[in-house]
């Protein structure tokens, strides 16, 4: 009878099946190998070939203990098993980082770092933000995300699709910094791609619950669009 992980109420990061029997397979390894290694080079008893092969089915998923050993198995980082990190957690997992590196690396103490991944609110300064950056590697959006900043930035962004976008360019800016011609052509744009979407709505016969509606959507994803709209920049 196949023994439970001792983490059960751990949440893993976001687990990429299909990247993991895709690897194991490339190494021609079955999953009682996998099993074995992740047994006996890191010390997880429980783990059986029935368990590797339902993580690899999306039935399950694996702890930060047995991602680790799973990526060490597989001979890849943990990041390439996983998909998007989303929180200050995922994102040091995917690294393949321990907590007291990261907290070493941004100069905090090793609880105070640890308050921050269990409540998921990072509180640095902005220089500790920065290196935060630079130690897990994060990209712009991501940093966003991870520093708690995303919800205030779509606000701002709602506010400069739906009113006037120049006033809102320094204030987005301290929280995404960004090249200053970038962000207000990236502005405009989201403001005439909104406003387009209002009147077209309109002129269509939708009345103002039609354009409520597209307007709705158009706002809850206001983050998505801004990114999309930051990478096709040339």
């Amino acid at each position: 009878m196949r023994r439970p992980s001792p983490h059960p109420s751990q949440s893993g990061p976001p687990f990429n099946a299909l990247a993991a029997r895709r690897l194991r397979a490339a190494l021609n390894m079955g999953p009682e190998h996998v099993a074995h290694g992740m047994r006996v080079s890191y010390g997880l008893p429980y783990v059986t070939p029935d368990l590797v092969v339902a993580w690899e089915r999306g039935a399950a998923s694996p702890g930060a203990p047995e991602l680790t050993a799973l990526a060490g198995v597989l001979w890849c980082s943990p990041g390439e098993l996983i998909g998007r990190p989303q929180s200050l957690r995922e994102h040091r997992v995917a690294r393949g980082l321990a907590p007291d590196d990261v907290a070493r690396a941004v100069g905090l103490g090793l609880p105070a770092y640890l308050r921050m991944e269990e409540t998921n609110g990072w509180r640095g300064t902005e220089r500790q933000s920065a290196l935060l950056a630079d130690v897990l590697g994060l990209s712009l959006p991501d940093f966003v995300t991870v520093t708690g900043r995303e919800e205030k930035l779509a606000d701002l962004l709602a506010s400069a699709v739906t009113t006037r976008w120049q006033g809102c360019v320094r204030p987005v800016a301290k929280l995404a910094p960004l090249d200053r011609r970038v962000l207000e052509n990236v502005l405009q744009v989201l403001h005439q791609d909104y406003q387009g979407l209002m009147a077209a709505t309109l002129s269509w016969g939708g009345g103002s619950a039609g354009a409520g509606a597209g307007g709705r959507d158009f706002l809850d994803r206001i983050v998505e669009h801004f990114w999309s709209a930051v990478e096709r920049h040339p």
